[in-house]
């Protein structure tokens, strides 16, 4: 991701944006440390979140500052749109905050009253509290603003998630072709990571969920030395992306014929993946897909094995996390909009029977519903 990936427009289209949800909140500055959130106003791809990194943003139409480390500087002027970069450290350790304090007073930032986000990584605690007391009674938590406004997908951030779909398409093809008894969990994984990114998919935010056999009861299980066997099932999940723009695909899978019991988890598991789509609209609340799934999970007695979310938006992922605020869970205040692009994957993982069962699939909301993006069957893989 770059500057020069899209157009000049539709920066200043979401620059504007901002701008106006911070009028409305009475907010002078907004300063932004989510990668997410700064790749969406700059188009910045650096690694620069791994110490400390910051965007200022001023209500007013005037220039934006970012704060980043010396040795992303090259990078960060090559690629990203902003006005200003001041940097830290370089061949040294330098604490970045005395650095922050004295732009944030130069820009006049500790005389308005400042947003600031707080996300879940990224901004580590000791920084955290010194930016809180630094500007005192002026500080106000914004974590969301940006997230929110950008859950509706333009055009061409369409297109590229489109085109992350279409190469975890082609990856499903290889990994049902390693899948053999005798080849460990890691080999077909490096399968499924050679495929994706010999089609020109850029590397996931998170790692691939791959389990068999006993393991097959992990939600989010990475792959391990374990050796396929016959009788096995297992599911698996991996992300594609273009510029950052992922697609989640998600299948379960046999290793020769499934049992009655096996082959009943997954179709409990589609049938409330069916549940879910069918409820996914512009103007539905978040809650109500959820609920759809999982009504029929509970339906089947199965509501203690129902773990994690039945969804959710997916962004430009930076490690660890592919995914955006919005949930479809219990009490999300989300409501569908048409643009929005979220995962479908309710799940049953069983530990007492050592089995779980997940689809993975992502919808683009629409009016009058939603448009699946993946063409793969959802079919149960049997080998």
């Amino acid at each position: 991701m770059s500057k020069h990936d899209f157009a000049l427009e539709e920066f200043a289209t979401r620059r504007a944006s901002v701008r106006r949800a911070m009028t409305e909140q009475g907010l002078d500055w907004l300063v932004l440390f989510h990668p997410v959130s700064i790749r969406w106003l700059t188009g910045s791809d650096a690694k620069s979140y791994q110490e400390f990194q910051c965007l200022l943003v001023p209500a007013a139409d005037a220039p934006l500052t970012m704060m980043a480390r010396e040795g992303e500087r090259a990078e960060i002027l090559d690629d990203a749109l902003v006005d200003r970069l001041e940097t830290f450290g370089g061949g040294e350790n330098e604490d970045p905050i005395p650095r922050f304090a004295r732009l944030a007073d130069e820009l006049g930032l500790l005389a308005g009253r400042a947003g600031i986000e707080v996300p879940a990584y990224y901004l580590h605690p000791h920084h955290y509290t010194a930016i809180r007391d630094l500007l005192g009674s002026a500080f106000v938590e914004a974590t969301n603003l940006v997230h929110d406004l950008s859950l509706v997908k333009s055009p061409a951030e369409i297109g590229c998630i489109r085109q992350a779909a279409a190469i975890a398409d082609e990856a499903l093809t290889v990994f049902g072709a390693a899948l053999r008894v005798g080849r460990s969990e890691l080999e077909v994984a490096s399968e499924v990571y050679g495929a994706l990114l010999a089609r020109g998919s850029g590397l996931a935010a998170s790692p691939i969920n791959l389990v068999s056999g006993e393991r097959s009861c992990y939600s989010h299980g990475a792959p391990t030395s374990r050796k396929l066997q016959a009788g096995d099932c297992g599911s698996v999940e991996y992300g594609a992306t273009v510029r950052r723009y992922t697609a989640t695909l998600g299948r379960q899978f046999c290793l020769g014929q499934p049992t009655a019991r096996m082959r009943e988890l997954y179709e409990i598991v589609r049938r409330a993946c069916d549940a879910c789509i069918a409820e996914i609209r512009d103007g539905a609340p978040a809650t109500a897909p959820h609920e759809a799934a999982r009504r029929v999970i509970g339906e089947a007695g199965l509501e203690h094995g129902r773990v994690h979310t039945s969804g959710y938006g997916l962004a430009p992922g930076f490690p660890p996390s592919w995914g955006e605020p919005m949930h479809m869970i219990g009490g999300s205040r989300y409501t569908l909009r048409a643009g929005m692009v979220v995962s479908v994957e309710p799940p049953v993982f069983l530990h007492d029977e050592g089995l779980g069962a997940r689809i993975i699939d992502n919808v683009l909301v629409t009016q009058g519903g939603c448009e699946l993006l993946s063409r793969r069957s959802r079919d149960l893989i049997v080998v």
